[in-house]
């Protein structure tokens, strides 16, 4: 059934990338799965074709790298309906946390490897709430730095907190508040945060930053006592 409405939707986007420049509408990179297992993931291309020469994982929106196009992709997710490819060939489910790149796992702490116990998703807990990831890095001299010091630590708790408490019920509210934080993202957050703040954690005030109502601060990853990272 999700095939069937997501086929036309990638295919049409797939068309105007591709009228565009010319070139593939694909992107096709690795990824982290479960237990460490490698497999490529599928994306409608939203950037240059080569977007791999600048060395930089996290993308802000003034990225130079982002295509025209692919700011409206991007915008509205439309690039991870491709995603459909990799769910039947069963390397995501639908809901669980985001894959990494292999360099992005690598760092990974001994709590945060807890997160490659399930296989990745194509939404998740994190991926709704830092759903403005371009903008909280716009400006960012380093990204990746930025990302390891003020999205990390966040996601990688939202990330280990499903995993706790996965269950039919919580991935049946993700997927519709994945929609609604389109149109509705806050009431969608406020919506979150509740379900955040019954759940015991490290940080007590993790429902706030769910609540994103203030700017991200630096704060140890899972693992580290210290907000000082090494990349």
């Amino acid at each position: 059934m999700i095939g069937v409405i997501c086929l036309p939707i990638v295919l049409s986007f797939a068309f105007l990338i591709f009228l565009y420049d010319r070139k593939n509408p694909f992107y096709v990179a690795p990824r982290v799965g479960k237990n460490g297992k490698l497999f490529n993931m599928i994306k409608l291309r939203s950037m240059v074709t080569d977007a791999h020469k600048y060395k930089v994982d996290s993308t802000a929106n003034d990225d130079p790298r982002i295509t025209p196009i692919g700011r409206w992709v991007r915008r509205f997710k439309i690039d991870e309906l491709a995603q459909i490819i990799n769910l039947l060939k069963g390397d995501m489910n639908l809901v669980g946390p985001r894959p990494q790149v292999p360099i992005e796992v690598n760092r990974y702490t001994d709590v945060e490897k807890g997160i490659l116990a399930v296989k990745p998703g194509v939404t998740d807990l994190a991926s709704i709430v830092f759903a403005d990831e371009g903008t909280i890095l716009e400006g960012a001299t380093n990204p990746d730095l930025l990302y390891a010091q003020i999205e990390r630590p966040w996601k990688s708790r939202l990330a280990l907190l499903y995993i706790q408490h996965a269950s039919l019920w919580l991935d049946v509210r993700l997927i519709f508040f994945t929609f609604t934080n389109l149109f509705a993202r806050l009431w969608t957050l406020k919506h979150l945060s509740a379900i955040v703040k019954m759940w015991p954690s490290d940080v007590p005030n993790l429902y706030q930053v769910v609540l994103r109502k203030q700017p991200l601060q630096p704060y140890p990853i899972p693992g580290y006592s210290d907000v000082i990272v090494d990349l």
